[in-house]
């Protein structure tokens, strides 16, 4: 079984990279179409001294043939991205499955597991979002390059063998807590795309052509993607709080304190208050859609800091054995 998960992440990943290639082609195929202002009406006398009348050149001046239309292959290609991008989430979740079947617990007991179950949750979410808002799925294209990517990390930098749990984390609060947490972050995740195209396509609708700006053109309207982020964002914040405080009621069990100032628990909160903060600043009518968005975005690299930078650069009593 471990090595069948093994072998399956590297096909997931190759499934991905798939899927991606596809949503590239569904945004480079797809056509802008630019408003076509109302032909202005010409004034012309009728008979000698007569009174103007109001002539739309249009019905007198017999318009050429049109000419066929090309065809558009970019919702074909935007449907072929949305079955590839399933194929690799049903890969991705028998990587995960496979490697629990293989270590006899849930798979999240180092790092290298616990990046396959988030990445995993991120892409289902997004797969979800993608069928029922076909107008957004073109933001699969960095949704499913940040799947890529992490799952590359995992499986070259994290990975490790299949090990049973050390004593610590052998509690039923370890399925509590950590179930609560993947779930949270996976949705962050996908909060986090439409959060960062929204600042894209806002700035190009503001007339900014610079990089990167100018690659709004082709990506949904600007409202759309600020609502989907915080639909998304805003569902995942219960659930994040309730794992927050599931970790407090475990650390009470497991080390006689609810609260420590561990790395892992200071930078939980810190995500924590910074999304109170996204939401808070949603919610207030005065606020600076744009400025909101950036709140998100520094709540994912909170997440980020605390998924990698605590592991590697700190150490604590969420450290149990090398990277986890």
């Amino acid at each position: 079984m471990s090595t069948l998960s093994d072998n399956l992440l590297y096909i997931a990943i190759l499934a991905y990279l798939g899927a991606m290639m596809l949503h590239t082609a569904d945004y480079a195929l797809m056509r802008r179409r630019p408003a076509v202002a109302a032909p202005a009406e010409a004034k012309v006398l009728v008979g000698a001294g007569g009174p103007e009348v109001a002539v739309n050149p249009i019905e007198d001046v017999q318009a050429p043939p049109a000419a066929p239309e090309r065809r558009d292959w970019a919702p074909l290609f935007g449907k072929l991205a949305v079955w590839m991008t399933g194929l690799a989430v049903l890969l991705h979740f028998t990587t995960t499955a496979t490697r629990g079947l293989a270590a006899h617990r849930m798979p999240w007991g180092n790092m290298y597991e616990f990046v396959l179950s988030v990445t995993l949750v991120g892409g289902a979410a997004w797969l979800v979002v993608a069928i029922r808002k076909p107008q957004v799925r073109r933001l699969g294209i960095v949704l499913t390059l940040v799947e890529m990517l992490l799952l590359g990390f995992a499986g070259l930098v994290l990975y490790t063998q299949v090990n049973p749990l050390v004593p610590a984390l052998q509690s039923y609060w370890f399925v509590i807590h950590v179930t609560s947490v993947v779930l949270a972050s996976g949705l962050f995740l996908v909060g986090f795309v439409p959060s960062a195209a929204f600042l894209i396509r806002d700035g190009y609708d503001a007339g900014k052509r610079r990089f990167p700006y100018s690659l709004g053109g082709r990506l949904p309207a600007a409202d759309a993607m600020e609502r989907l982020a915080f639909g998304i964002q805003a569902f995942a914040f219960p659930i994040w709080t309730f794992g927050v405080a599931a970790g407090a009621v475990w650390a009470e069990a497991a080390w006689g304190r609810y609260w420590g100032w561990d790395p892992k628990e200071t930078w939980a909160f810190i995500s924590w208050v910074v999304y109170a903060g996204y939401l808070h600043a949603r919610s207030t009518p005065s606020m600076n859609r744009r400025l909101v968005a950036w709140i998100a975005i520094i709540g994912w690299l909170t997440m980020l800091m605390n998924l990698f930078g605590v592991n590697f650069f700190f150490t604590g009593l969420h450290s149990y054995a090398g990277v986890q």
